[in-house]
């Protein structure tokens, strides 16, 4: 198994369950709300949020994932089956952990559900593709 069998956006499961930890017992809304940074503007100021953070870091990995999908090869697969066990992982985590509750972790939750269904999607696309399966040219 290589590196690129991993899904990545396990990688944003596991720093939102790191910040959620080390948050010190407060909620977890109240955690994500905390102000990292502020970018300012023109007419104002952008305040970037743990929540914001984890959101973003998540769309970039959803990104990177959905370009994986377009490989098919043994690798590919095992991250598709990975990606359905962080999907799991997080669904669990979302009914019965108390940290969990927050518009962050299911905004997460759902750009897993999307890498899965979009990852086995585009994977029978571009493997049917590569079949030419059907062709009568």
């Amino acid at each position: 198994m290589t590196l690129r069998s991993m899904p990545l956006i396990a990688l944003a499961f596991i720093l939102y369950n790191v910040v959620v930890m080390l948050g010190g017992g407060a909620e977890p809304e109240a955690v994500m709300r905390q102000e990292l940074f502020g970018i300012p503007l023109l007419q104002g100021r952008i305040s970037m949020t743990w929540g914001s953070i984890i959101i973003l870091f998540t769309m970039f990995l959803l990104f990177i994932e959905l370009i994986k999908s377009t490989f098919t090869s043994t690798s590919a697969m095992i991250d598709h089956g990975l990606s359905m066990l962080v999907f799991i992982a997080c669904l669990v985590e979302l009914l019965i952990a108390k940290q969990a509750a927050s518009a962050t972790f299911f905004i997460l939750m759902v750009a897993t559900l999307i890498d899965v269904v979009a990852g086995f999607m585009i994977g029978m696309r571009t493997a049917r593709r590569d079949l030419n399966i059907g062709t009568d040219s």
